[in-house]
């Protein structure tokens, strides 16, 4: 699994290092994006949902969110 450590990073990072490691992600692979900034969640939904992605949220510590996301390819 890919992991992309966005922690500290502000929008529009997060969603521009997804996009440049998702081409690598087969179907049925994961990519977990990790993050503080809630406003990187509805960012990085709406680039799943635009780009035919699965994803699931989790707040893994108090302010802390990671995002599973996989391809549907």
């Amino acid at each position: 699994m890919v992991k992309i450590d966005c922690l500290g990073d502000m929008c529009p990072v997060p969603v521009l290092r997804l996009k440049n490691v998702i081409h690598s992600i087969k179907n049925g692979e994961e990519c977990m994006l990790v993050t503080d900034h809630s406003c990187t969640i509805s960012n990085i939904e709406t680039f799943c949902k635009a780009n035919d992605l699965s994803y699931d949220t989790n707040e893994v510590i108090n302010g802390v969110w990671e995002i599973t996301i996989s391809a549907n390819k």
